[in-house]
């Protein structure tokens, strides 16, 4: 039986074990759910032996543990780190799911549960891919060390400080990360281009405790109000970001590059309705995959303060808070956007407030050219398991790990993703399609064993 053939047998197999995996809550922002993290670390750990390697461990951090295993029985051969994460987003609003978010169903093609696309679903790819390899060949084709971490989704406080504690052990010829996604339906996906990310939180404080609206409302100052102002000067009516210097250090595209991206089969009509919304917003003079993918921005993300409970409570806040962050693009400097927004912020908020700014985490962007023969074996295997050839996009989103790994070992980092935009991660009703999932499987198979015949 050849590999692919042994991936279709074992279809309901690799159902069940993704259930089990998408069962556990490994909710890493919740302190609630530490002994299911720890319960997710124990299970990666027991599938990582299972799929054939060694001193697979659970290493302890400051938050959550990190499960690295390594086969490196292959002299001569490329040597690969592949990355992912099995700690999952909130589930909240839990209302909002059509089935409950850790108990995985399947409808309509496609399988819903959190963590089905980010990033449980893709890791659970590679870990069947390297079980398929070694049931049918009896070893794995190349050297292979993992690395499968559980803060991600809280701004991987741990993980650098693993990796710059361990750089001989975790060196290799090339960074493989499944935790992005394909442009559409049908059309497998190699992610050269992430936007960086920083996200900060906001306090701003007025009278010292809350005050009795009727009494004191019309004179003293209102920190909602006040931040809710603060937010609406922060873009001008093209929809550029307000912040002196902002786009100072933005690196303009190639013609060569925009061109290629503008002509990816990208269906503006199927974006508009994933999102749902009435209309679209952007920056004016960029075009929508312009927008999503090269263009810096910032984003209210939320909002709060005061008296938001049943009934009405008359109240003038002491306080009011927003959680928001700046998506950046190549050259742009975080430590520098924060300087300029944390001034210029200072400038707009009046003084009958005080305020504070905290950095909750920062990553560069990161883009990368593909000439490197790796991105060809992953060009001809994408196409292997799913019958269609590959293109090259970037994306929107950020993975700041990847900036660091590159920036540090200099070696190809080559994303392969199986999400699609529609599937709701971080959203309700997250879910995965089962035909990118088991296509996933062959395609990922048959990159290791194509880098094996390099």
């Amino acid at each position: 039986m050849n590999l692919t053939e042994y991936i279709d047998s074992k279809r309901d197999e690799h159902l069940n074990e993704l259930y089990e995996f998408l069962k556990i809550p490994s909710v890493s922002a919740q302190s609630e759910h530490k002994p299911d993290i720890e319960r997710a670390a124990k299970w990666v750990a027991s599938r990582l032996t299972a799929a054939g390697l060694e001193n697979v461990e659970i290493v302890p951090t400051k938050m959550h543990p990190l499960v690295y295993g390594e086969s490196l029985h292959a002299p001569g051969k490329p040597t690969i780190l592949f990355y992912g994460h099995y700690d999952v987003q909130p589930a909240e609003p839990l209302n909002l799911w059509t089935s409950p978010a850790f108990e995985p169903t399947i409808r309509g093609g496609n399988l819903y549960g959190r963590g089905t696309a980010d990033d449980k679903g893709q890791v659970h790819i590679h870990i069947r891919a390297l079980d398929a390899i070694l049931k049918t060949a009896g070893k794995l084709p190349i050297n292979l060390k993992v690395m499968i971490e559980g803060e991600e989704e809280v701004g991987s406080v741990s993980l650098w400080e693993f990796v710059n504690a361990n750089k001989p052990r975790l060196k290799a010829d090339a960074l493989v990360v499944s935790d992005t996604g394909m442009l559409a339906a049908g059309v497998p996906s190699i992610t050269y281009g992430l936007r960086g990310l920083n996200y900060y939180q906001i306090e701003v404080t007025g009278p010292a405790q809350d005050l009795h609206s009727g009494i004191f409302g019309g004179a003293v100052p209102n920190p909602i109000t006040i931040l809710c102002e603060l937010f609406a000067k922060l873009h001008d009516k093209n929809m550029r970001v307000a912040v002196p210097g902002f786009y100072d250090d933005v690196a303009k595209l190639s013609k060569a590059e925009r061109k290629a991206l503008n002509s990816l089969p990208w269906k503006a009509a199927a974006f508009r309705k994933t999102v749902g919304a009435p209309g679209l917003s952007g920056e004016k003079g960029a075009s929508m995959v312009e927008q999503l993918w090269t263009r810096p921005t910032l984003e209210l993300n939320g909002i709060w303060g005061g008296y938001t409970g049943e009934g009405s409570k008359t109240v003038i806040p002491s306080k009011a808070y927003a959680k928001f962050s700046t998506r950046l693009v190549p050259n742009q400097n975080p430590e520098k956007i924060t300087k300029n927004l944390e001034r210029h912020i200072r400038k707009l908020l009046p003084r009958t407030v005080k305020f504070k700014l905290d950095l909750h985490s920062s990553g560069k962007a990161w883009v990368a050219p593909y000439t490197h023969p790796y991105f060809e074996v992953a060009h001809n295997a994408l196409e292997k398991g799913f019958g269609k050839r590959a293109v090259f996009i970037r994306e929107g989103g950020s993975i700041p790990f990847v900036t660091q790994m590159y920036d540090t070992f200099k070696v190809p980092c080559i994303l392969l993703g199986f999400g699609l935009p529609d599937e709701n991660a971080h959203a309700p009703d997250e879910h995965i399609s089962l035909e990118n999932y088991f296509g996933g499987i062959k395609a990922v198979a048959q990159f290791y064993q194509g880098l094996g015949n390099l």
